[in-house]
């Protein structure tokens, strides 16, 4: 499952970062767990974290000496609504793209 369609005019990492933790569900993922589903350095990831937590996106909850990083509930799309294999061909190839 993707991010909702408003949050993907981001930065490809935050992007990526927000469909990994909306593929998650509710478990969340650790910063660990993130770096590899993103493939990306520490560094970057470090940023996109940062830029996601200031705009409200993710919250960090520690659990039972476990930080889990989890996406705020407007990032995920209802699954009640359209499908995300409901997008048209524009949007594929814009997001084929990067634009």
């Amino acid at each position: 499952m993707k991010a909702k369609r408003e949050f993907r005019d981001r930065e490809e990492v935050e992007v990526a970062v927000l469909d990994a933790l909306v593929d998650r569900g509710g478990e969340g993922m650790t910063v660990f767990e993130l770096r590899a589903a993103v493939d990306v350095d520490i560094d970057t990831l470090e940023t996109a974290l940062s830029a996601l937590k200031a705009d409200s996106l993710i919250s960090v909850e520690h659990d039972n000496n476990r930080t889990v990083v989890l996406p705020d509930d407007r990032v995920v799309p209802d699954p009640t609504e359209t499908p995300a294999d409901d997008e048209s061909l524009f949007d594929a190839i814009r997001d084929r793209l990067g634009l």
